[in-house]
């Protein structure tokens, strides 16, 4: 089994005796990734733990339910919490550390004084309908990269605007850690994997079905340009009241900002709709000619 651990002070100590069995085993000094998750592991997760495992030779997997990153409407109380069965899993799949701090743990003092933000960036898609969602998200991933001290950090191609602005907080801020992100683990429909698709109700599972056949119809259009990718998902989407669309762009990877009508190459598409109280969120890469 991993060894859980749950303060600042016991992961460091952890860290440091794994470092001195592998370099005693004759390893030479042993990367170390770390893969961030709030829990609630779906095979998703599992991939990154996989990704992790080839990057390096020890593994830390975090589980924390970040606060900050919820609004005060969000569904934080509600998030699933399944600390025991999530380490069961992370043991089959030969995880040697687990960090589930409490919140007090991350945030001693409460409310923190310093904070990352997330800029111009972090209020447009997610951001603009999650206010102050990204700047929870970087300020909590900042915080684990300086407790791990990680060579590489792990993070899944489905939160697509958080890889981004990840990224880029580490380049600007000249963190030295690599990113890897996983590509879009999915059901056999279709339907990208998430820890909230465990609220959806029979009926809403087939719905939510329609976001991943929405990007297949976009990546199927994007010959025609960029119009006809917006088109062609809506299409699918409309007259379905199960779902209630928040948003639908096309972005340039290179920026996140939206592409200009005309738009040649590579794209995003970016998706979050609703389907009954649940919240999904999806994308694809397109090839706009």
């Amino acid at each position: 089994m991993p060894d859980v651990v749950e303060t600042i002070a016991g992961l460091r100590s952890q860290l440091r005796l794994a470092r001195v069995d592998a370099v005693s085993g004759g390893l030479g000094r042993p990367r170390v990734a770390l893969v961030p998750t709030m829990g609630a592991l779906h095979d998703g997760h599992l991939a990154l733990v996989e990704r992790a495992k080839e990057r390096a030779e020890i593994v830390v997997v975090s589980i924390f339910v970040n606060p900050l990153q919820f609004g005060p409407s969000e569904d934080l109380a509600l998030y699933p919490r399944t600390v025991e069965s999530d380490v069961e899993r992370l043991a089959a799949h030969g995880v040697q550390i687990v960090f589930a701090p409490t919140v007090g743990e991350i945030y001693p003092g409460g409310d923190l004084q310093t904070k990352i933000t997330a800029g111009d960036i972090g209020s447009l898609y997610e951001g603009r309908s999650r206010r102050g969602h990204f700047d929870g998200v970087l300020t909590v991933v900042a915080k684990l990269l300086n407790i791990v001290r990680p060579d590489t950090v792990v993070f899944g191609e489905k939160d697509a605007q958080q890889v981004f602005l990840v990224k880029r907080m580490i380049a600007d801020l000249n963190v030295d850690v690599d990113v890897a992100a996983v590509t879009t683990v999915r059901e056999d429909d279709g339907l990208a994997l998430s820890s909230r698709n465990r609220f959806l109700d029979p009926k809403q599972r087939r719905a939510a079905r329609s976001l991943s056949i929405a990007l297949e119809a976009a990546s199927s259009s994007a010959d025609r340009g960029i119009d006809s990718v917006i088109a062609a998902a809506q299409s699918v989407l409309t007259g379905d009241s199960t779902i209630e669309l928040d948003y639908l762009a096309v972005v340039d990877p290179t920026t996140f900002l939206p592409v200009d009508d005309g738009a040649h190459g590579r794209a995003l598409v970016l998706i979050a709709a609703r389907v009954g109280e649940t919240r999904l969120i999806d994308n694809v890469t397109v090839y706009l000619a």
